[in-house]
């Protein structure tokens, strides 16, 4: 009986029709023997590998396998020998032009029409880009989330830092009393004046808690990097060990920020202190400044940073590395990995929130074995850095002079009268003594509220009001109070804030500001500099 020539025509259009489907496929789909060997290639294998059909096909299929991998051809090829299907899984391809691909794999058998196995068919899909942009998301995750529990910590630290601080002035304060009332009894004076010392490494501590979480106040001015670094090189060199080697490369033009000049040499110094700890047994650090461009992908990959132009200082260290786990974490309050005691863990953290607060970024980069770089970004700014007078700063930084332990007038009547607003009561009691042991008069207000109600029926010359309080704040009080006495001085206190830009829109009110905790000292110097703008009192 002869054979259909219908049913021949039918499985012609059929096998062509599936030749077609396969030449048509993006996928890269080739045909191999059990021993390797590429007998069919279509066009998506060609532009994916780079190869023609006539270079690769007769050619074993371990060309396109790189050396570091080929030690999985022998495993699949042995299944499919036995018939049995590979599960799909991703690996790596080697191209024509050297270049690496992302492939996911599926290998199957081929059967001849009495089930045997003779040969196997691959279908390869390029996921390199996939897989690129999945690793770009991982990383972008893990950015916000670091950047989220670094703003989680920051407010929790500000918050602590604010109470403790308060905490410190009364203990600052009330030590100095003793120490004051105790000059006959040396061994209680030394106990007193141990006591407030102890206060005052408190207090800086409370600093670089407020340094990390951007509340500690700054005072922002255009700085030229290289002249910070130049200021600094001295410093910095007897900072390193003398078997570690400084080296120091400047920007090739003015490499013109705008940030706090203090809070920048507080940067250097850390990252290089902590270069210096990096390698006991000695080595480089060095510290780069120069010009770069942040594209948006850069932009896209660091939270809260915008393309355009930077100024980037990198210092790097020869030193041994870190792990991953201990990178992730360097940022941290209190994270250290230096023997217990002997530092306070706020290093790093101190810089994180520093470089934040001038609008950059700080990114570190580090493997084991291969030293660690810090990389920081800062907005580059047009103008040029002012360079004061000779002396003027000298006499800037002077202020009043001591007009002694009192400041009484004419027959001992009080010079001014000062109200004090604090909702902490050993902080208003020790606040008010000090400043009637200066010669002025105080009032005294728990709260905004009970402020307002002397406010209205007392005559005063100086309002001393804390910014943060319960239910009524200082900025609303003293706009309120400001409203009630025009040109009425105002002191604000506080332990954690920004330091106010000015008085209430569209007044000619002067707001001064003094951190907490002060001493005496720096309490009666902001009060008679803010008193020097009153008017004299009525006799």
């Amino acid at each position: 009986m002869g054979a259909d020539p219908a049913g021949t025509d039918h499985e012609f259009e059929l096998a062509a029709r599936l030749a077609a489907i396969v030449e048509s496929s993006n996928d890269a789909i080739l045909g191999k023997t059990l021993d390797g060997v590429i007998t069919s290639w279509n066009a998506g294998a060609a532009r994916m590998y780079g190869y023609a059909p006539e270079e690769i096909i007769g050619q074993n299929v371990a060309i396109l396998i790189p050396p570091d991998r080929r030690d999985e051809l022998g495993p699949i090829l042995d299944r499919l020998r036995r018939g049995e299907q590979v599960p799909p899984f991703e690996t790596k391809r080697l191209c024509k032009d050297g270049a690496v691909l992302d492939v996911s794999v599926c290998i199957s058998p081929i059967l001849d029409t009495r089930g045997r196995v003779t040969g196997a068919s691959t279908v390869a899909r390029d996921v390199t880009e996939h897989n690129q942009a999945e690793a770009r998301r991982k990383t972008l995750e893990q950015q916000l989330r670091r950047a989220e529990r670094m703003e989680t910590l920051g407010q929790l630290a500000g918050g602590i830092a604010h109470d403790f601080n308060n905490l410190l002035a009364a203990i600052l304060n009330y030590a100095e009393f003793v120490a004051q009332g105790t000059a006959d009894r040396p061994r209680v004076r030394s106990d007193a004046e141990q006591i407030a010392a102890t206060a005052a490494r408190g207090a800086r501590l409370t600093r670089q808690l407020l340094l990390f979480s951007r509340q500690e106040p700054a005072e922002p001015q255009v700085l030229d990097l290289n002249d910070v670094l130049t200021g600094l090189q001295d410093l910095l060199r007897t900072t390193v060990s003398p078997h570690i080697e400084l080296r120091i490369t400047l920007a090739g033009q003015p490499a013109t920020i705008l940030a706090d000049r203090g809070g920048i040499e507080q940067v250097l110094v850390n990252l290089t202190v902590n270069a210096r700890d990096a390698m006991p047994n000695g080595g480089m650090v060095r510290i780069v400044a120069r010009h770069v461009d942040l594209n948006e992908a850069y932009a896209r990959a660091h939270p809260g940073i915008t393309p355009g132009r930077y100024v980037e200082l990198t210092v790097r260290d020869t030193g041994n590395g870190m792990p991953p786990g201990v990178a992730a974490r360097i940022f941290d309050p209190f994270f250290t990995t230096k023997p217990r005691g002997d530092h306070s863990g706020l290093g790093l953290s101190t810089v994180y929130g520093i470089v934040s607060q001038a609008g950059g970024t700080v990114t570190v980069h580090t493997a084991e074995g291969a030293g660690s770089t810090m990389r920081i970004c800062l907005p580059a700014a047009a103008q040029t850095p002012a360079r004061p007078a000779p002396g003027e700063a000298a006499a800037a930084d002077a202020g009043p002079a001591d007009a002694g332990p009192a400041d009484a007038g004419p027959a001992g009547r009080p010079l001014r009268t000062i109200l004090v607003v604090d909702d902490e009561p050993t902080v208003l009691a020790a606040t008010s003594r000090i400043l009637r042991q200066h010669g002025y008069a105080t009032l005294s207000a728990g709260s905004g509220t009970e402020a307002l109600s002397l406010a209205a029926s007392h005559e005063f010359q100086l309002l001393l009001a804390d910014t943060v309080m319960p239910g009524f704040e200082g900025p609303l009080l003293a706009e309120r109070i400001a409203a009630l006495k025009p040109g009425l001085p105002i002191v604000r206190m506080s332990g954690s804030d920004q330091p106010p830009s000015g008085g209430q829109p569209g007044s000619d009110q002067a707001w001064a500001f003094l951190p907490r905790p002060f001493t005496t000292e720096l309490l009666i110097r902001a009060v008679r500099t803010a008193l020097a703008t009153a008017p004299d009192p009525e006799p």
